[in-house]
């Protein structure tokens, strides 16, 4: 899609300047509409097709980075969040109640949303809970560690904001770019059009404004 984009706002710039540049090609098109005047709003629509690309561009890298980094920080945060799930399956491995009340029972819930609830309220529950705490303490479980454990998925769900912003800032800049490529694209198709009529006993012109006819 981008090299499609990029394609056409390179034949579209190619095709314009050198319209409005180029005294022959000037003075043939005039006739059919294409005055100085017009091509410069041909120009002006290329313009903002051109910023929008490349704003769409910026924005969809920093949704990738977002991403990146919220994989980053879960991964990191996961790793702990499953070695105290592990130590608590096997201390309260005789206890079903606690295994719902930390949720600690069958497999991880998929979505950031799920993880971030299941993964709070098992670190909120135990460290409630001072019988609990005293067990898995056997282990080398400690408030503080437990704490440390609940700061990184505070720092996931942080990060989860961050990138379902730059989700929605990159899905309107792909929507506004989409639309103004599609406005250049039908102005540029008449242009075209109008390029192969008006220049069609000087050929040679046709390829200064990046329009090459099959031989």
């Amino acid at each position: 899609m981008n090299k499609e984009i990029d394609e056409l706002l390179l034949k579209a710039n190619t095709g314009i300047n050198n319209a409005l540049s180029h005294p022959d090609v000037s003075g043939l098109m005039s006739p059919f509409g294409y005055t100085s005047e017009k091509l410069t709003a041909g120009k002006a629509i290329l313009t903002h097709a051109q910023n929008l690309q490349a704003l769409q561009v910026k924005e969809a890298g920093e949704q990738d980075g977002a991403s990146n980094e919220l994989q980053r920080k879960w991964s990191e945060a996961h790793h702990i969040y499953m070695t105290y799930v592990t130590i608590a399956r096997i201390t309260f491995k005789n206890e079903p109640g606690m295994w719902t009340k930390l949720q600690i029972g069958g497999r991880r819930k998929q979505s950031y949303s799920g993880r971030i609830s299941q993964a709070r309220m098992f670190y909120v529950n135990l460290m409630a809970d001072e019988a609990a705490m005293t067990k898995v303490s056997e282990f080398g479980v400690t408030t503080e560690k437990l704490q440390a454990g609940l700061a990184l998925v505070e720092e996931v769900e942080n990060q989860l904001a961050i990138y379902t912003k730059e989700t929605g800032e990159s899905q309107d800049a792909t929507k506004a770019r989409d639309e103004a490529v599609d406005v250049l694209h039908e102005w540029y198709s008449d242009f075209k059009a109008i390029a192969r009529l008006a220049l069609q006993e000087r050929p040679q012109l046709l390829e200064i404004l990046g329009i090459i006819e099959p031989s």
